[in-house]
């Protein structure tokens, strides 16, 4: 099997010849810039660089050999970009190694050790103190909107450009969708296709909770959702005029060149919804089914839901929007046990994630321990298809390198015992 052939079968809810194993993928399969330099420097990595391309989250690009080694089976369309030495420039890491960001990327040091980031414009708009491991968002461009001038909303790109996730975008997102640019991702799209046999997936997003959040501040938007929902369902109904019109130009650029597209919405917390499921039927399921039906009724194409949470009680209408993969599979959040989720809607969802705990176990763990813990993982959720391994999250900078070792080789020992070697 190829790795295409393998992700796909998974996805299917075929047992492949063995489990899928994802490392980096997307935005929340990744590895920290920190941590990746301490796992080379362990497995005797010198070659290449450090190169963070998700800037906000201080993600690593996985090179070739640490894919090799994590024997990974996806990839990013966004690896097809910034390929250029040109394309970066040098940045210091919280730990004083060195590392490469985009040359694009509006970084200037604050004075006192730390980091900020400018809009185009020159105003402040996030930050990264001396010590920190991520950027923290500091503006809210719609903070003090009251609602009733819905022609502040015809505004709405240009002030979401104001926001450090748009600020600071990652590949292929890095230039506007004009007529070059979506040239450009088609012939990349379709070069990384041709050349290689990973599965490969591209990040869309289609945000609307976190969007709401970003722009109006968590706080103030889940009060708008109760005490203006006026004020609410046209900032909603606005941001899914946007998603609609940038889906349709992006699909029309990668279609039959990528297998899976990549949406999200943190919809959950450690132990509930950030919202009630009354409320989330009422704003943004609808919504969000209009945007996942253009995905739907393209050919080929697979579509990848990632909200962090205990978003259990969700899964039936996130099934419903059409969402085929789920993702972190927050195993620690309550009511995300592996077993129930397998048992329940394992028919339905392949389940990208929860192949090892990332609050506890990867980083505190023993080897031993993980070992264990990423074999019982893998028993639960792999039989008859429908998982891909990953850990339940990016792993952070604090994480030792030998449990990372320890992980992926109990992956790559036990994700063999679920595959279907005459396929």
């Amino acid at each position: 099997m190829t790795r295409r052939e393998r992700v796909l079968s998974a996805i299917a809810h075929r047992e492949p010849d063995k489990v899928p194993i994802d490392l980096g993928a997307m935005r929340s399969t990744g590895i920290t810039a920190v941590a990746y330099g301490n796992l080379k420097k362990y497995l005797g990595l010198s070659a290449g660089s450090t190169d963070v391309y998700d800037v906000v989250q201080q993600l690593a690009q996985p090179e070739d050999p640490i894919l090799d080694y994590f024997e990974a089976d996806v990839i990013d369309l966004g690896r097809a970009f910034l390929t250029a030495d040109s394309d970066w420039k040098d940045f210091t890491l919280p730990d004083g190694s060195a590392a490469k960001i985009p040359a694009s990327a509006n970084f200037e040091p604050d004075g006192s050790g730390g980091w900020l980031v400018r809009s185009s414009t020159g105003s402040i708009i996030g930050s990264m103190p001396k010590g920190a491991y991520y950027l923290s968002q500091t503006h809210f461009p719609l903070l003090e909107w009251d609602g009733r001038d819905l022609s502040v909303l015809d505004k709405l790109p240009d002030l979401m450009a104001r926001v450090t996730w748009a600020a600071l975008p990652t590949a292929p997102w890095h230039k506007p969708l004009t007529g070059e640019h979506l040239a450009d991702i088609r012939r990349r799209a379709k070069r990384l296709s041709e050349t290689t046999d990973f599965a490969i997936m591209a990040g869309f997003g289609g945000n609307l909770l976190e969007w709401g959040q970003y722009l109006c501040r968590n706080d103030q938007f889940l009060v708008d959702l109760v005490e203006s929902p006026r004020k609410a369902e046209a900032l909603l109904d606005r941001l899914t005029e946007i998603h609609l019109e940038n889906l349709e130009k992006f699909l029309d650029a990668v279609e039959g060149h990528i297998q899976i597209i990549q949406m999200g919405d943190d919809l959950g917390t450690q132990l509930a919804l950030q919202i009630s499921p009354q409320m989330y039927r009422r704003f943004f399921k609808p919504r969000q089914k209009m945007i996942y039906e253009k995905v739907r009724k393209r050919s080929g194409l697979h579509l990848f839901f990632h909200s962090c949470g205990a978003i259990a009680p969700l899964l039936p209408d996130l099934i419903e929007t059409g969402v085929e993969i789920i993702n972190p599979v927050q195993t620690s959040a309550r009511g995300m046990e592996p077993e129930t989720l397998k048992r329940e809607f394992g028919k339905d969802l392949t389940f990208w994630g929860g192949g090892c705990d990332t609050q506890r176990v990867l980083p505190l763990g023993t080897e031993r321990e993980i070992d264990e813990h990423v074999r019982r993982r893998i028993e639960t959720l792999a039989p008859g298809g429908g998982f891909v391994f990953t850990q339940v999250h990016n792993i952070m900078p604090n994480v030792p390198p030998q449990n990372i070792v320890a992980m992926i080789e109990a992956a790559k020992t036990y994700r063999t015992r679920y595959g279907n070697s005459g396929t």
